[in-house]
């Protein structure tokens, strides 16, 4: 492929916070190294319906604080047909991008992939997602927010779980991937975590009621990760029926989790990325996601950043029993 001249930005699926800092880092590292820069709308949905602007570096002044993204995002069901493709490839040539940078999670990344092995684009990602479930990087872009979040969530349920004497089921987004709800529970200092990783070797709640309701304790917090089939509700239609003896409530914290200003930690990462995705094209490379890895900056390739089930450390596990008592 000719040189690299422009670059295209586009952010897809959930949002996270930290995204606008990351297209800002995206945009102003490729305009100091002498590249064109196209800001891409709506996500794949964006580039198929040709819904691009020239970005110059004051396309993002003043981002860097706020929540959401400016470049909106979108999960588009067009980019999954050959057909939706072809007509992104299109647009994206004629706009005169010859590379692409995708900030997004493991739906937005495999897209990525697939789209880059059809028509020969380089294309970098960026992993923002609030789930923090891409492999080959310790943190993703929102996971710091949004764990921020919850934690200031949980802080104020527990005064009411305590005045009333209740168990509180608390549900959190996650629904494959439990590092929300294991590392909120232990920064809350909630009673349990109950998480996908560990729902097939045990039952999570006959575990929490088995060690964590004790005569010292009036009331108690369980994080919860999301399911359509065993939610926080699941869990507390089940106390009512097997432990009626408890007064047992719910709170399903919801898109909450995904607003709010980014943390420190979250405009740091997403600034590092965003600089090393330009750096990664700089360097020739293509078809890798940019990650944090023992705090150093590594490229990771897509097919390694998207393969399912991102280990959780049984540490984590284990110290959240261990602090709960």
């Amino acid at each position: 492929m000719s040189k690299i001249k422009c670059i295209g930005i586009l952010t897809s699926g959930g949002d996270a916070p930290g995204m606008n800092a990351a297209i800002r880092a995206v945009t102003r590292a490729a305009i100091a190294n002498g590249f064109a820069v196209k800001g891409i709308y709506r996500g794949y949905e964006g580039l198929i319906h040709n819904e691009i602007k020239e970005f110059t570096t004051e396309s993002v002044s003043g981002i860097i604080c706020l929540g959401g993204t400016i470049l909106k995002t979108a999960r588009s069901k067009d980019f999954m047909t050959e057909e939706g493709r072809k007509r992104a490839y299109e647009n994206m040539v004629a706009a005169g991008i010859d590379a692409l940078v995708v900030i997004g999670g493991n739906g937005s990344l495999t897209g990525a992939r697939l789209f880059a092995s059809e028509y020969d684009v380089p294309c970098i990602g960026l992993p923002g997602t609030i789930d923090n479930d891409l492999n080959g990087t310790d943190l993703t872009i929102g996971y710091d927010t949004s764990l921020n979040t919850i934690m200031e969530c949980v802080d104020k349920i527990r005064d009411t779980a305590y005045s009333h004497e209740r168990i509180f089921f608390v549900e959190v987004m996650g629904r494959d991937a439990g590092f929300l709800a294991q590392n909120s529970a232990i920064a809350a200092g909630a009673e349990a975590a109950i998480i996908p990783e560990e729902q097939t070797k045990v039952d999570q709640l006959a575990q929490f009621i088995g060690r964590g309701i004790r005569k010292s304790k009036s009331s108690s917090i369980v994080i919860v990760s999301e399911s359509p089939k065993c939610g926080a509700m699941h869990y507390a239609e089940r106390v009512r029926k097997e432990y009626p003896e408890y007064d047992v409530r719910v709170s399903i914290l919801g898109h909450l989790q995904r607003g709010g200003r980014p943390s420190a930690g979250d405009r740091i990462l997403a600034s590092r990325l965003g600089v090393g995705a330009v750096n990664a094209l700089l360097d020739g490379q293509r078809n890798v996601m940019v990650g944090l890895k023992n705090d150093e900056v590594v490229y990771v390739p897509f097919s390694s950043a998207v393969k399912s089930d991102k280990p959780l450390k049984k540490e984590l596990i284990d110290a959240l029993k261990v602090l709960s008592q």
